[in-house]
């Protein structure tokens, strides 16, 4: 969206939001899927909120991107900045 001030929602804070808001999962689930404590889950969480009623409130872009360590359901921690190996 030219023109508009973005807020970066890391693919962590998303994930989050999805299991929580979306799902219906309670934090102790959704921090086990994660795998992160639920303290973690709760700060991430927290921090997606946060983001999420920024860009609503004052009109900026929502930008989904990729935190240096990204944990989604089902998955294990993987970092960006080094390439995926196939052996």
């Amino acid at each position: 969206m030219p023109g508009l001030e973005r807020v970066a929602l890391a693919l962590d804070e998303f994930e989050a939001l999805r299991l929580a808001d979306l799902k219906g999962e309670r934090q102790e689930e959704a921090a086990r899927e994660m795998q992160v404590s639920r303290a973690t889950f709760g700060r991430i969480l927290e921090s997606g909120h946060r983001k999420v009623a920024e860009a609503l409130v004052q009109g900026k872009a929502l930008e989904i991107t990729q935190a240096p360590w990204v944990r989604l359901a089902g998955r294990r921690a993987v970092p960006r900045h080094k390439p995926r190996r196939t052996i």
